[in-house]
């Protein structure tokens, strides 16, 4: 059976604490002479410990090798590819993590134009470009938005906290409640009594900038237009040696909680798609790590 985990070769290992660092699961510890084993049944797998350990001391048996382009190897590509273009391309996107380790340095404003610049490239449906992007320039409103993020889920903690009402609403049909539960209630109580008790940022990870990308709820398809251009701004800030990572529970709180867009002054005929959290990373990436395998269904015959 495949591991769900990494594997740490204790021979290998030096002890630098690097993959502890930056494990978003936590599922790392430190033993004898501080060399790092895996204190956990399972991980997201997002294969962060591998990349950034210096000496090759990870393995991630769960992943297949990183993606590489076929066509033009094999002489595949028409004559008007370029391949130096789309092989540069294609090293930005298998070059890019999620980031949750940053510099305290401000981000140049001028970076955080060009990230929107590239934003605005993405398609659209219907070329609707209902798209509104709002910018935390500084530590200052990250944290504020962060401040209100953190309200809600103590409230929605102390609600699912409640194990008489989470069992009433399952059986009548609403389980969202009882599934929260189970998935995340732990980990974020673990994240507020980290930032009550030491201001230790589970949320934004000490970014010193976010963009917050919102849609026009009458285009014809806004969450697309909308994550279609955050995928623009992740990929242009790889390129711009900025860290970046997605910041979902945001997004589901402002959701639920109208305060957050009320904070945010967002016109009611706008939603949040996305929050992406930015920086200078605090990390340096060794090596790119793979993917699980890619199984397409060639549908010939439809």
């Amino acid at each position: 059976m495949t591991s769900k985990v990494p594997l740490i070769d204790q021979q290998r290992c030096i002890g630098c604490g690097a993959c502890r660092s930056i494990c978003p699961d936590r599922v790392i510890g430190a033993g004898l002479s501080d060399k790092a084993f895996i204190d956990g049944e399972s991980c997201m797998q997002c294969g962060h410990c591998y990349a950034v350990c210096p000496a090759e001391a990870v393995s991630v048996p769960f992943l297949s090798s990183a993606p590489e382009l076929t066509s033009i190897d094999s002489g595949g590509a028409t004559s008007w590819v370029d391949p130096l273009p789309s092989q540069m391309l294609m090293e930005i996107m298998k070059q890019r993590r999620s980031c949750r380790l940053y510099q305290d340095k401000p981000v140049d404003r001028a970076l955080i134009d060009d990230l929107l610049q590239a934003a605005v490239t993405a398609p659209s449906g219907t070329n609707s470009q209902g798209w509104k992007f709002l910018v935390l320039p500084n530590r200052e409103g990250v944290i504020r938005l962060g401040e209100v993020t953190a309200d809600f889920y103590r409230r929605l903690n102390r609600k699912a906290a409640k194990p008489m009402m989470r069992s009433v609403l399952k059986l009548l049909g609403y389980p969202a409640l009882h599934n929260y539960y189970e998935g995340y209630y732990q980990k974020v109580q673990e994240a507020l009594k980290g930032w009550d008790k030491s201001r230790e940022d589970r949320l934004f990870h000490g970014a010193p900038a976010a963009i917050i990308v919102a849609a026009d709820r009458r285009s014809s398809c806004p969450a697309e237009d909308a994550l279609l251009a955050s995928q623009n701004i992740l990929l242009m800030a790889e390129a711009l040696d900025l860290g970046s990572c997605l910041i979902g529970y945001v997004v589901e709180a402002a959701r639920r909680d109208p305060s957050i867009n009320r904070l945010l002054d967002l016109d009611k005929n706008y939603r949040i798609h996305s929050v992406v959290a930015l920086g200078y990373p605090a990390v340096n990436w060794m090596r790119p790590v793979g993917r699980k395998a890619v199984k397409p269904e060639i549908l010939a015959s439809i």
